[in-house]
């Protein structure tokens, strides 16, 4: 035995090593070694080689499979790659652990290991394995540990989940970990037979469907339960509960409906409860109050109602974590909550919570977040000024009163965000401590603050009322003073009212709108959307919100987007996105109509913008869907290509080919509209900028900010480092477009911490099938007719590979960290132009319509009727066989009244019959 683990060892294993013959327990775990593994090795009569946690590299090392004593081979977290032999199962029949995770081993996992008869443990996880789960390991008796989490497994599987009936098989299986693979399939009521020893079922992040099987409680000895991050629907079953050694839960992210069971409260073990983001509906049920071992409950994102209940909260409570946000909660939170002791991350956001904040929060001493913002919390702030460890403080949106409370300012040591916008607030800001730093805190919307750093440009504070050399002054003298003061400042306020009337009929910001609209009146507007009721609200943005509205004798429907002018920048938004749009004109630009500069009917100052409205939506609310009531067909593959195409274009315009460039500065998906047939229409452009010397990119100074603002994520790293903005920043946010587009993952996805990012994430897969890393749903729905069931085009044999690969190259070069190294949109948008050619060149694919849906209501694609004749500009007619041979890309034509995307450059379809139109 030579065991040198958890040392500094650095450099190569030594060759000769190999000369110890009789060695049989080889141990350099947890050092700093280096290059491969020698294959003098194999003159070893080794049984356990543990070189995990070193730096060593290359294949699975050739040297192992000599060794047929080998009873453990550990090569964890390593930089081991390449796939593994078929027949290792044959050479190494004596093996009983086999570690192999963190590497970057590929290819599909060995059917023969199901040879081995006495393997206990299989644990490769995270790593790039694909194909199937070998149903042979059914009849690994022995096998007591299966982890093949975070891999590509299931990415070429035609029977789904069918190999977890011949686990249930392997009698001794305590841990079976699938987690974040792309396993997909309902999930089968066989789960309910595995052993009854397994401990561990970890299913999260793959596509499963279907309901939980009540069975499930059979699995009595578990105690993780983990299937969140997939598509389960139907109600959580009430035999949960019976899972009485269940100490974490997860079903969060997924699609689950129903009330929660109060059978829950019968599993008194349970620590961490995660069954956020459902359709979850009814209360919370007190008997989770039972559950006195609870550190961890998020429920947020559901549509629970009800209270709090303070049953559990009781003063004996453990609880760490707690998450109800993004419900409907009501009624005040209950005073109790000062009884959780333990409590560091409190978050009650985004309900219908009322009543004042509980003073007892200040005995939560290990509070480091707290998030109450957009409830209906009132009075003044509490007394917090015990909690000195608070790193994140949320109380906007509510209705607050009184003074910010002078002890906030010694929290500076801790407090990273403070956020107090949008309530009752009153008096002076303080100055010293987080008050000094505008990007950790905030104050909007409180229309009675005064004072604070110059920055805030909140009006000065009024001296007090009476000095104190006034209070030796007769009552009298006193009183004149009053009414004489009170006499000026009438005077002086019918004044001034009397010149600023004049001076906004005289001086309002005007755009230049061209051949649009004249500017719309305030009771225009304010008719157009129902005095801007709730119920026509269809969007918020950084500078306002978003109105549907109808104008004019034919009801012509419109968005209306209302600044909000206590928002800091707005007002320079407004005059931007004026000047940007009344001055340019593109297919692919959003429309504006007119605008409206005026005063509202409480005499505040307004202003609004008018667009063309777009039927669906934005990008973002396609990528993303997220009420499951909303029913958005996933956009194909092509619809897909062709948004891209059209903001590519788009960019390009802009940057080329207007008479002053323009750079949009917060390109995102909820700024890109869609109309009826979803061509792309870039908006927003409060942020762009002008750039008068394209040369140096000098920008107009009026609209240039000290601190550039964005999107998190789409932001250029540049600009952190306060770099101006560039045409070069739209490119980079381009690129991050186009990868989540493709990808189905936002750049700010929980997956992305630390240095992973959504680059990192797309290289990772770039030397596997693309489609390993696609939103899956570009091949459902309009294009899952033209495809066979390995993803293929079957009428030509394109792989969509091969197009993927290209696209997600685009959006790396596009999203390089260095300004140098991006492309120029004029190559960009032509690469994407080609990529769609070659897309298809193997003739007419049926998700070339644009509509979301056939008019027949069968949700059928149809390819050209060969009986149908075709006519096109120059007088000559084809039949529908001969149809693909003739098109080019470039336009449109017409197939049973519906038109068609085919991109033809030189002539337009009509559909005929053969007797005439």
């Amino acid at each position: 035995m030579l065991s040198l683990s958890n040392n500094n060892l650095t450099g190569p294993i030594p060759a000769s090593i190999g000369n110890l013959s009789t060695l049989e327990e080889l141990n350099l775990f947890s050092n700093y070694l280096t290059g491969g593994v020698p294959i003098s090795i194999s003159q070893t009569r080794l049984k356990t080689f543990e070189v995990g946690e070193n730096q060593l590299m290359g294949g699975f090392p050739s040297a192992l499979y000599n060794l047929s004593s080998l009873n453990a081979i550990i090569l964890t977290q390593s930089l081991f790659s390449g796939s593994i032999r078929r027949d290792i199962g044959l050479l190494l029949p004596n093996l009983q652990f086999l570690w192999l995770g963190s590497n970057q081993f590929t290819g599909p996992i060995p059917d023969s290991l199901s040879n081995v008869t006495n393997i206990a443990e299989i644990d490769i996880p995270d790593n790039n394995f694909t194909g199937r789960v070998p149903a042979s390991f059914g009849g690994l008796q022995n096998l007591s540990w299966l982890g093949l989490g975070y891999n590509f497994l299931g990415n070429d599987a035609t029977d789904g989940l069918s190999f977890l009936a011949d686990l249930a098989n392997c009698s001794n299986l305590e841990t079976l970990d699938l987690q974040y693979n792309q396993f997909e399939g309902e999930l089968p009521v066989s789960v309910s037979n595995f052993s009854t020893q397994l401990k561990q079922l970890k299913m999260p992040g793959n596509g499963i469907h279907g309901r939980i099987p009540e069975v499930i409680a059979n699995l009595f000895s578990l105690h993780r339960l983990a299937m969140g991050n997939n598509m389960l629907t139907g109600n959580i079953p009430m035999s949960i509960g019976r899972l009485s050694n269940l100490q974490s839960l997860n079903l969060g992210q997924n699609k689950l409906a129903g009330r929660i069971p109060s059978t829950i409260g019968n599993i008194i073990g349970l620590i961490s409860l995660y069954l956020y983001d459902n359709s979850l509906e009814g209360s919370i049920p007190s008997s989770l109050g039972n559950c006195t071992s609870l550190q961890d409950l998020r429920l947020g994102d559901n549509k629970l109602t009800g209270t709090i209940p303070s049953h559990m909260i009781r003063p004996s409570s453990l609880i760490i974590h707690l998450n109800v946000s993004h419900n409907s909660l009501s009624g005040p939170l209950p005073p109790d909550v000062g009884n959780l002791k333990n409590l560091i991350s409190l978050d009650v956001s985004h309900n219908q919570i009322s009543g004042e904040i509980p003073t007892t929060l200040g005995n939560c001493l290990g509070f480091e977040e707290l998030y109450m913002q957009v409830n209906h919390f009132r009075g003044p702030i509490p007394q917090f000024k015990e909690l000195k460890g608070i790193r994140f403080l949320d109380l906007s949106d509510n209705i607050l009163s009184g003074q910010i409370p002078e002890y906030l300012v010694n929290f500076s040591s801790s407090l990273q965000f403070l956020n107090l916008s949008f309530n009752n607030l009153e008096g002076e800001v303080p100055v010293p401590g987080i008050f000094g730093n505008t990007s950790a805190f905030k104050v909007d919307g409180n229309r009675e603050l005064c004072g604070g750093i110059p920055e805030l440009r909140l009006p000065s504070c009024p001296e007090k009322l009476f000095p104190r050399s006034m209070k030796r002054r007769p009552l009298k003298q006193v009183m004149v003073i009053i009414i004489c003061a009170s006499c000026a400042v009438v005077l002086l306020s019918l004044i001034s009212l009397f010149w600023l009337r004049n001076t906004k009929k005289e001086h309002l910001p005007t755009c230049s709108f061209g051949h649009f609209h004249e500017r719309i009146s305030y009771d225009a507007l304010f008719k157009a959307t129902d005095g801007f009721c709730s119920s026509k609200l269809i969007g918020s943005g950084s500078f306002g919100n978003v109105y549907r509205g109808t104008l004019g004798p034919d009801r012509k429907i419109v968005a209306i987007k209302v600044l909000n002018l206590q928002q800091k920048g707005s007002f320079k938004g407004f005059l931007a996105e004026c000047k940007a749009l009344s001055s340019i004109r593109h297919r692919n630009l959003v429309k504006i109509l007119t605008a409206c500069s005026s005063i509202d009917s409480r005499r505040n100052e307004f202003k609004a913008l008018v667009y063309e409205f777009m039927v669906n939506g934005n990008l973002d609310m396609w990528l993303h869907p997220k009420d499951a009531h909303m029913q958005f067909k996933p956009l194909s593959f092509l619809q897909r290509l062709n948004i891209a195409i059209d903001v590519a274009s788009t960019l390009d315009y802009l940057r080329h080919q207007c008479q002053t460039p323009i750079i949009h500065c917060d390109l995102k998906p909820s700024n890109i509209l869609l109309d009826d047939d979803f061509t792309a229409h870039i908006s927003d452009f409060g942020l762009s900028r002008l750039i008068f010397d394209s040369n140096k990119d000098i920008f107009s100074s009026h609209l240039i900010s000290s601190a550039f603002k964005g999107t998190m994520g789409y932001i250029a790293p540049e600009y952190g480092m306060g770099v101006r903005p560039s045409t070069s920043g739209d490119v980079y946010s381009f690129g991050i477009l186009l990868l989540e587009m493709f990808t189905g993952r936002r750049p700010t996805d929980n997956i992305f911490k630390e240095d992973f990012n959504l680059q990192k994430f797309v290289k990772s897969v770039l030397s596997k099938q693309a489609t390993g890393t696609l939103d899956q749903s570009i091949f459902r729905g309009e294009v899952g007719e033209s495809m066979d069931e390995q993803g293929n085009w079957r009428d030509g044999g394109i792989n969509q590979d091969e197009c993927l690969i290209s696209i997600f190259k685009i959006g790396l070069i596009c999203s390089a960290e260095s300004p140098k190294d991006r492309k120029d949109m004029n190559g960009v948008a032509q690469d994407l132009l080609s990529i769609r050619d070659n897309f298809l060149k193997t003739g007419i694919h049926e998700d070339r319509i644009r509509s979301p849906a056939p008019s027949t209501g069968t949700g059928a694609r149809r390819r050209p009727d060969p009986s149908l004749v075709f006519k096109w500009d120059g007088g000559k007619t084809v039949n529908g066989q001969a149809l693909r041979n003739l098109l080019e890309p470039g336009g449109s034509f017409h197939v049973n009244g519906r038109v068609a995307r085919v991109y033809v450059k030189s002539f337009v379809l009509e559909e005929f019959t053969s007797s005439g139109l």
